[in-house]
Order: C-alpha cells, then structure tokens, then sequence
C-alpha cells in the first residue's frame, strides 16, 4: 500500500442552501484498497460521494485526487481523471439497450479499439449482460440493473470507482454476488470507495472503514477493527 493516498478529503464541508450536511470530513482512500462509509439514512453517505464527484461544491475544505486538487473542477473533469460511480437505485437509462448504456460509460473516451477491449471485460464479468445487449435496460431484473450500472461504470476505466448503495433493494443471495463482483473488479486494480448500509457485508470485503453520524465522522478504523468495535456492534451490527 502506498503512502500518498489516492484520494484525499481535507476537513470538507458541505451544505445544501444553509443547511449543512457534511463537517470537516477527513477521509483517505489508498491505491487498491475496498474502503466503505457506513452510517444510518440521512447522515451524509450519498452527500459525501457527490461532494467527490463535484456534482456538490465543498464550502470549506479540499478534495485530492493522486494528490492534485479537484474539489472546484465540474464532474465531467473528475470522471476523466479517473473516477467513476455507480449511483444509488442504479440510475440506468430504461428506454436505452444494455449496449447503448454501456457505451454511454464511455462518451468522454475516442479510443475504439480500447472501448471494445472493455466491452469484453464487462462481458466476462456480466455474462448475463452479453445475452441482452439489445434488450431495453428498464426491463433487466434489480439485479441485472446493478450488474449493468456497474458495467457501465466500468466503461469509463475508473482508477477509483465510487458505489453508493450496492446492496440496495437486492435478494439476499444476488447481494452476495454484488459483493463477490466488487471484490472481482477491486482485484483487477480498481480502487473501491463504497457507502452501504448493509455493515456487516461491506466490512467484510473491506479494508477500512469510517462511520458518518449526522454529518460528521465517528470512527475511522481498519475494517477487522470496525467488526470488533463496541460501539459499532450496538449500532450497526445488530450484535
């Protein structure tokens, strides 16, 4: 693991008009990690990827990525530079096929021959997506929807890929083969940075973990630690 993380958050805040939702947020995120932001609704989770994303301006703070600010850059700079997210309740486009959805992952790239190559792997670790490149995406399973929102994530050859709920709305067996895709793509050298509810499960796969309570960070730890923390136990484990 490398010293200089690859993502960086800095005492970042954020509001929504003049109410704030984000205070001082301290986060690292090291080159081939699963790191995981873990807390109730309402607490700041979603904020904190879209405040990465730069589809939030941070009010105070700064946001590093491979150690060059860009917390004041618009999202379609951050994507190309490297960050990708699969959005909560999947967010693909219903009217669109699986192949037309998957190339939208790719409307900041121009090289054909690389997108083909990505197209394959998304393949091999989507097998079902290639059996329904023509099929409307709005009529894939939830399942296959995750499948397919993270394939088009994919597309955009993310260094660090963002994931906000993946778990989401998913049967308990389908949840686990989210889980085992993401620890896949995390092998193949894509750095993860995943909000989820589901604590047990996400440290499970994860490296480190940081707990977000009503805007602020409660605890930050290795992910073996967080599964043995007392308090984390009460609140979020159900032991």
């Amino acid at each position: 693991m490398k010293d200089k993380p690859l993502l960086k958050l800095s005492h970042v805040d954020t509001y929504y008009g003049s109410i704030q939702i984000l205070q001082d947020i301290n986060v690292e995120i090291h080159q081939g990690e699963i790191a995981c932001l873990l807390g109730g609704n309402a607490s700041g989770k979603s904020t904190t990827l879209k405040t990465i994303l730069g589809l939030v301006k941070p009010a105070r703070g700064i946001i590093e990525f491979r150690g060059e600010r860009i917390d004041s850059l618009p999202t379609s700079h951050v994507v190309a530079r490297g960050i990708s997210i699969v959005p909560e309740n999947r967010r693909i486009f219903p009217e669109m096929t699986v192949l037309e959805n998957l190339e939208m992952g790719a409307y900041l790239r121009r090289d054909r021959d690389g997108i083909e190559e990505d197209l394959d792997r998304v393949f091999i670790l989507f097998p079902h997506l290639r059996e329904r490149l023509s099929q409307p995406g709005g009529t894939l399973s939830g399942g296959e929807q995750q499948m397919l929102a993270m394939g088009r994530a994919l597309m955009s050859q993310p260094s660090l890929l963002l994931m906000d709920e993946p778990s989401m709305g998913l049967a308990p067996l389908l949840v686990e083969r989210i889980f085992e895709l993401i620890q896949q793509i995390n092998r193949q050298g894509t750095t993860i940075f995943m909000v989820e509810q589901n604590a047990n499960m996400a440290l499970s796969i994860a490296d480190r973990g940081y707990v977000l309570q009503t805007g602020r960070i409660v605890l930050a730890d290795t992910a073996q630690n967080l599964l043995q923390n007392e308090m984390m136990r009460k609140a979020y484990l159900g032991t």
